[in-house]
């Protein structure tokens, strides 16, 4: 029964859904509750308060944990296996990536070298900024911010704030402005 309910959500969030407008606008919060009930039978977890916009693609939804109060920003691309913690705040358009092709063996073509599939673990209160791009194996302190547009290749520090392309560290939030890094 509970494989059913699953693919009966699954085929609900994909043909309608995720197809609902955006929840910011006042007579369409309903399309926030819709979505939020239909991932509660389709992730691993999806919070209390949890907020997934406008044509967020899921993948199957297998091992995505989406903590209380966090969002998952329009147009947003994830796969599992993906963590993302309490009162995170998502950009449009920002794409976490969980698995790569191998590429290390050159007498096999990198087409058919196995998917190799590396955790992504977002800490608790980040923000995550329009349009970023975080890579397998990556693990996003607590209170940091993803600036718009980076690509995240290497773990973040708590508290920091990361730009670029590939993303370094900036300055950290909890640094005395105007001192050195």
């Amino acid at each position: 029964m509970k494989k059913l309910r699953y693919y009966i959500c699954i085929a609900l969030y994909y043909f309608i859904g995720k197809n609902l407008p955006c929840s910011d606008v006042f007579y369409h919060m309903g399309s926030k509750h819709i979505r939020r009930f239909l991932c509660r039978y389709i992730l691993d977890y999806c919070g209390k308060g949890a907020n997934i916009e406008r044509n967020v693609f899921l993948s199957s939804g297998k091992n995505i944990r989406l903590g209380n109060r966090s969002g998952l920003g329009i147009n947003a691309r994830v796969s599992g296996p993906l963590t993302i913690g309490d009162d995170v705040m998502m950009g449009p358009n920002v794409m976490i990536y969980t698995q790569n092709h191998g590429f290390d063996d050159l007498s096999v073509p990198m087409l058919l070298q196995t998917v190799q599939k590396k955790a992504v673990v977002i800490g608790n209160d980040v923000w995550i900024g329009a349009a970023a791009i975080i890579l397998p194996g990556v693990t996003v302190g607590n209170g940091a911010i993803v600036g718009a547009g980076a690509i995240v290749t290497k773990d973040v520090p708590d508290y920091a704030i990361v730009g670029g392309n590939p993303a370094r560290v900036i300055r950290y939030r909890n640094q005395e402005r105007g001192s050195k890094i």
